[in-house]
C-alpha cells in the first residue's frame, strides 16, 4: 500500500484521473457514475465486513467500535452517496472502477484482518488517548466531508450537469474540503486503530487526494474568472 501510494502520487501529478469534472474520452468503456461509485466502494463495506466477522476478536469492544467507524463511512459511500448524485448522463470509466476495487480489496484485507484478528486491543483501549483522539479527529473529518458533499450536491438541481462555484463552510477557505475531511477521517482512523494498515491507508489517502485537490483548484480557477483568489487547494491558508 505504501508502494502504491508513491506510484499513485507520481502518476496523478502528470495525469488527472478521468472522473467527475475531469471526465474525458479515451479511457475505454464507461458506466453510469452512480453505479460506478456503488460498485467500486462496495468491497470496503462488504468484503471488509466478511473478513471482520470471521475474526477471533470480532466481539471485543474496541474492534467493534473500530468496525463501526469504518462501516459508518463506507455505508454512506456505497449506499447513500450514489443515490444523492443529481447528475444525469454522467459516466465513469470502467478502468477507474476496476482500479478502485483492487485497492479497496487490498485495503480492506490489511485493516479488517488487523482489528479483527491480528491486533491486540485490551479492555481499556476505548478509554485510552489514542482511541479518543483518533475517534474525535475521525468524527471531525466525517463532518467536514459530509458538509462539503452536501453543499456541492446542492449546487445542482435534479437533471442538471453544469458546475458552479461552491460556497459556505470550508469552501470559503479551500477548493476541496471534501478531500480534506476524508484525509482527516483516515488520519483519525490510523491513530484510533494504531496499525500499519491504518497508517498506510492514511498515507495513500493523501497521495491520492492531494493531487486531485490541486487539479480541482486549477480547474476552478481556469473555469471561473471570478473564483475567490484567497482560496487554497486543500490546506487553509497554506496550500
Amino acid at each position: 500500500m505504501l508502494g502504491l501510494a508513491v506510484v499513485t502520487f507520481v502518476a496523478l501529478r502528470f495525469v488527472v484521473a478521468p472522473y467527475g469534472r475531469h471526465t474525458r474520452r479515451g479511457w475505454g468503456p464507461t458506466l453510469p457514475d452512480r453505479i460506478g461509485w456503488a460498485v467500486m466502494e462496495s468491497p470496503s463495506l462488504l468484503y471488509f465486513s466478511w473478513i471482520y466477522w470471521h475474526g477471533a476478536h470480532r466481539m471485543l469492544a474496541a474492534p467493534l467500535a473500530l468496525y463501526g467507524m469504518w462501516t459508518l463511512h463506507y455505508a454512506h459511500r456505497t449506499l447513500v452517496y450514489p443515490l444523492r448524485l443529481k447528475s444525469r448522463g454522467k459516466r465513469m470509466p470502467v478502468v477507474i472502477v476496476a482500479m478502485a476495487i483492487a485497492f479497496n480489496l487490498l485495503n480492506s484485507t490489511a485493516n479488517a484482518s488487523y482489528i479483527a484478528e491480528l491486533g491486540d486491543y485490551p479492555d481499556g483501549w476505548l478509554a485510552g488517548g489514542r482511541f479518543i483522539v483518533g475517534a474525535l479527529v475521525f468524527a471531525i473529518g466525517m463532518f467536514v466531508n459530509l458538509d462539503a458533499d452536501r453543499r456541492l450536491l446542492a449546487l445542482r438541481k435534479p437533471g442538471e450537469t453544469g458546475y458552479a462555484i461552491p460556497r459556505g463552510g470550508l469552501y470559503g477557505l479551500v477548493s476541496s474540503p471534501n478531500y480534506l475531511g476524508e484525509i482527516l477521517e483516515w488520519g483519525g482512523w490510523a491513530v484510533a486503530c494504531w496499525s500499519g494498515g491504518g497508517a498506510a491507508f492514511f498515507v495513500y489517502t493523501i497521495a491520492n487526494l492531494a493531487p486531485r485537490a490541486s487539479a480541482n483548484h486549477a480547474w476552478y480557477r481556469k473555469t471561473f474568472p471570478d473564483y475567490p483568489p484567497e482560496r487554497r487547494a486543500l490546506l487553509p491558508f497554506v496550500w
